[in-house]
């Protein structure tokens, strides 16, 4: 199913302003529970973390950034 260019930048702020803050919250949780690794190892695991989140959601960004291609001015006000 093809979402619709204001869907996906709907749905883009949606998971920027609610579900970033909430993985970030689990991701220090889940890392908490374990011992503190060395900072170098720490660290890996963040940014490891920090691109994950990105992968099942690449196709909601793509795009999202453009003008909207379904637009007849183009974008231009």
């Amino acid at each position: 199913m093809m979402l619709s260019y204001k869907t996906r930048k709907r749905l883009s702020i949606l998971v920027l302003v609610v579900g970033l803050p909430l993985y970030i919250l689990v991701a220090v949780k889940v890392v908490s529970l374990f011992d503190r690794p060395p900072i170098l190892v720490e660290l890996l695991v963040y940014v490891v973390l920090g691109f994950l989140w990105m992968i099942p959601l690449r196709k909601v960004f793509l795009g999202v950034g453009k003008p909207d291609p379904e637009d007849d001015k183009g974008g231009q006000d």
